[in-house]
């Protein structure tokens, strides 16, 4: 349908850039402004301390960030049938209480990857975390403060985003969005909000911030025959030291979408998808999920029928030597 829709406006020579999903993920971002301020404010505040963080407090500001950045995926406008899916609450106030809804929490593993990474890195050599990107607006800002937390700690040196090549599932990120959304903060009249955009832009100047796109992304594929269909992608993963792949449809690609018995192990669900450590940053919103504990999904369904497709629960799933 996304395809058919895009092959439509690219037809028509006057429009053949227009986005018809454009007004909707704008009004989200604009519509979050207050839980962005409270991010850009946190963020801002961060960065002026974190040199005296110790390990345990550089830790939680991880965690408390790639939180953020998880549930930050519940503003879907493909989920919500367009209606508005802003962010009208400060999201940093509700990361302690909404942890008992992440269902597979390897946080750990991240942190250990990545710390490690830190501490026998040589001088002049690079820490890469790719990100695979899910919703433009106030997701994207999660994900790109995450970003900036990752090389102002030092955890990565890089970071590569991926997006869409054309508009897709309604809120997906495209190179358009990414700029968009990076001169929107820049120009904001909120000093926070605005010195995170100039540092944005900077980190893009650098190189140390990186976008790609690639058409693979919007094809019916599953992520394990992208070494065939795509080998210049999988080699361009391959270079990461851990990729986030974020938000639901990731996640069905990278299980095949199958109807996997949920304690079938994420690895084997990947069948062969191993270009790099990797990990699913996801609120459930489709029929698919691996790697619970027994009795957990049957639990789940005893008490919400619906729990794999609101939304209301999250995995950090990672793959990746221990």
């Amino acid at each position: 349908m996304y395809r058919r829709i895009h092959e439509a406006i690219i037809q028509s020579p006057p429009i053949d850039d227009f986005d018809v999903f454009k007004e909707s993920k704008e009004q989200n971002f604009f519509e979050s402004q207050e839980s962005l301020i409270a991010l850009c404010t946190h963020l801002q505040e961060l960065r002026t301390t974190i040199e005296d963080l110790d390990e345990n407090q550089l830790k939680d500001e991880f965690f408390k960030l790639l939180q953020i950045s998880l549930w930050g995926n519940k503003c879907d406008l493909s989920l919500s049938g367009g209606e508005t899916s802003s962010q009208r609450t400060n999201i940093i106030n509700s990361v302690e209480e909404l942890k008992p809804f992440i269902l597979v929490n390897d946080m750990e593993h991240l942190w250990s990857l990545l710390n490690n990474c830190k501490k026998t890195r040589e001088k002049a050599s690079v820490t890469r975390v790719d990100v695979v990107l899910d919703n433009s607006g106030f997701e994207l800002v999660t994900d790109l403060v995450l970003a900036d937390f990752l090389l102002c700690s030092q955890l990565a040196t890089e970071i590569h985003f991926y997006g869409k090549t054309i508009p897709w599932f309604v809120s997906d990120t495209t190179v358009h969005d990414f700029n968009w959304l990076i001169e929107q903060m820049k120009g904001s009249n909120h000093k926070w909000m605005s010195k995170c955009g100039a540092d944005w832009e900077n980190s893009i100047k650098m190189g140390r911030w990186v976008y790609h796109d690639h058409i693979f992304w919007t094809l019916p594929h599953e992520f394990c025959v992208m070494s065939q269909v795509a080998p210049d992608l999988y080699a361009e993963l391959q270079k990461a030291h851990l990729i986030l792949f974020k938000g639901d449809l990731n996640y069905r690609k990278l299980t095949g979408d199958r109807k996997w018995a949920c304690t079938i192990p994420f690895r084997q669900a990947l069948r062969g998808f191993h270009p790099a450590p990797l990990c699913s940053v996801r609120t459930l919103k489709a029929e698919v999920q691996v790697g619970l504990q027994p009795g957990q999904a049957e639990q789940l369904a005893a008490s919400e029928p619906n729990w794999m497709t609101t939304g209301k629960y999250g995995i950090f799933q990672f793959d990746g030597p221990l």
